[in-house]
């Protein structure tokens, strides 16, 4: 007998709703960071993918973190409560302000000695680091996704797991690049490049996660 749900959208609006209204909101000052970014149109990401993030890293309890793309720091503040007893979160922004506003939700947080927060653009400060991470979060400049990738796996620990936010870009990914505005082509064709590059190399285990504008996970196998 087939399975007709098999043919039927999964992330209807009416879910996404659900999904976001339905979970618990975080506690403390965590929740009152996610408002406070949700009532000024701050970019953090969406309910559905901080309650995917907050159950994974729960399940995972990574020793080290790495982030890409600060914003006002919940995205890493919601991590870092997870790291192990000795663990650590290190976290890159580009913009000042930004990185200001992260500090100080950390110091709010009582995370600012479990956090370094470094101020640079990610495609000069990767190439710096060393280290094996057991999770990186990317959420930053899409059209670098590309760029950074390599430097993500080199960085990750075997076994170690790499997302990638922001992926699906409304479901505009699918339409040929000629048809999307001039001004977000690079960052269309750039997404195109990761995903291809991603979801086709057998070395490493992927997949998508609908949530949110799509998450890309990636394991590294070797």
């Amino acid at each position: 007998m087939l399975n007709e749900m098999m043919h039927r959208p999964v992330v209807m609006a009416e879910l996404v709703a659900y999904m976001r209204e339905a979970q618990a909101k975080f506690p403390g000052k965590l929740g009152e960071i996610e408002a406070y970014a949700n009532e000024r149109g701050i970019p953090v990401i969406p309910h559905e993918t901080a309650k995917f993030l907050d159950f994974f890293c729960a399940v995972v309890e990574p020793r080290y973190i790495l982030e890409i793309g600060t914003a006002i720091g919940f995205s890493a503040s919601l991590m870092a409560q997870h790291l192990q007893t000795d663990g650590h979160l290190t976290t890159i922004d580009r913009y000042p302000l930004m990185y200001e506003r992260a500090k100080e939700n950390f110091d709010r947080m009582g995370l600012a000695d479990r956090v370094t927060v470094i101020e640079g653009d990610a495609a000069d400060v990767l190439p710096t680091l060393e280290g094996e991470f057991d999770l990186i979060f990317m959420d930053s400049a899409k059209a670098k996704y590309i760029e950074f990738y390599p430097e993500c796996m080199r960085l990750l620990r075997v076994g170690g797991v790499l997302i990638i936010d922001d992926v699906f870009q409304g479901g505009t990914i699918l339409d040929p690049v000629e048809s999307r505005p001039k001004r977000v082509r690079k960052i269309h064709r750039k997404l195109n490049e990761l995903l291809d590059t991603v979801l086709q190399d057998e070395a490493h285990r992927s997949c998508l996660v609908p949530l949110g504008d799509g998450i890309l996970m990636v394991r590294k196998e070797a």
